[in-house]
């Protein structure tokens, strides 16, 4: 499935009553945070909350920084805790939910996105992530009524839909749900008010992915030092470019010209066989009349000379749904082509 968690956000929007040294320290971590300091963040919002532990934006800094640390456990008893205390407050047990998600505990983030509703009624990112998460029991109770009757040809029909919702074929979501910051003070408000949508979370998807900044490696010379340094950005840069290729590819409902980003020994989500893996992307790829691929902060990691891989966010539209996702696709150098290996959905 595709439709997967979307990382918290990193773009924190601040709205703090709280004095004007405290917002500093708070925006400082989040800065820290940000840029990928995640010991040293965590560190320094244990200190700020040490002298104010009852901070509900302190807190929930906290839980979003346990979560880019991948300390779910540890996160989800921060955001439990705070939706405990400010119960009042739709962020936290909208994150909450993200985090149940991510483990498989789909009614437990039912149940969470259900109280964010309920204390904010107009927070249109916990109804969007509830449909996300009847999406993903829809596709469990179709695969069962398939399992059950493998000639029922309405459960397969709705069942490949909502496989297009949540994943284009790729392996199963962990978390089919989005999380986003809270805009909280120190003292909880008598009303939570709608939070800012970052790019990385908003519910609608941007109009145009940004693009990584791609440096153009210098012109290599032989037997010159300086010719090895180079030759990782070039690398990168080839990669991306497979990668936008392959995405130009789907987006164009150009079928062969999308499977042939795929290696020979690409690994079937699964483990089917290659021929009816690539009958399934074609009915999916050839249903809509219109579909959109956009790819967003890729990153880009090579090891050796014919491996790599890249993460990055995946914006899916067509007319038929809409969705995105964090992905990483592995690859390998073939005849001189980056080619796709194994998908991944994080």
């Amino acid at each position: 499935m595709h439709l997967v968690l979307r990382r918290i956000a990193l773009g924190l929007g601040l709205a703090l009553a709280a004095a004007a040294v405290h917002a500093d320290e708070l925006q400082d971590i989040t800065r820290m945070m940000r840029q990928g300091q995640l010991p040293q963040s965590l560190e320094r919002v244990d200190k700020y909350l040490a002298g104010k532990p009852r901070d509900a934006q302190g807190r929930f800094l906290k839980g979003l920084i346990l979560t880019e640390m991948n300390r779910s456990t540890e996160a989800i008893q921060v955001f439990l805790k705070l939706s405990e205390d400010y119960p009042e407050l739709p962020e936290p047990y909208n994150n909450l939910a993200v985090l149940y998600a991510s483990q498989g505990q789909y009614e437990k983030a039912r149940t969470a996105l259900e109280s964010s509703i309920r204390t904010h009624p107009s927070y249109a990112t916990a109804h969007e992530n509830l449909g996300d998460i009847y999406a993903k029991l829809a596709s469990q109770a179709y695969d069962k009524a398939l399992q059950l009757d493998s000639s029922n040809t309405g459960a397969k029909t709705k069942l490949a839909m909502i496989g297009e919702l949540i994943g284009g074929g790729t392996r199963a979501a962990r978390a089919p749900v989005r999380a986003e910051p809270a805009k909280t003070a120190e003292a909880p408000p008598v009303k939570a008010a709608e939070p800012a949508k970052p790019a990385v979370v908003a519910s609608a998807a941007p109009s145009a992915a940004p693009k990584a900044a791609e440096p153009k490696a210098a012109e290599p010379k032989p037997a010159a030092p300086a010719a090895k340094a180079s030759e990782p950005g070039a690398e990168s840069e080839a990669v991306l470019k497979a990668v936008r290729a392959w995405a130009s590819a789907w987006s164009r409902k150009d079928v062969p010209g999308y499977l042939a980003h795929y290696a020979k020994d690409f690994k079937t989500p699964k483990g089917e066989p290659r021929a009816d893996w690539e009958k399934l992307r074609k009915q999916r790829v050839s249903a809509p009349k219109k579909i959109e691929v956009e790819i967003e902060s890729p990153k880009v990691s090579i090891s050796g000379d014919n491996a790599a891989s890249v993460r990055f966010h995946q914006n899916y539209r067509s007319d038929i749904v809409k969705a995105s996702g964090t992905k990483t696709l592995i690859m390998v150098k073939t005849n001189g082509k980056w080619l796709i290996r194994e998908e991944q959905v994080n």
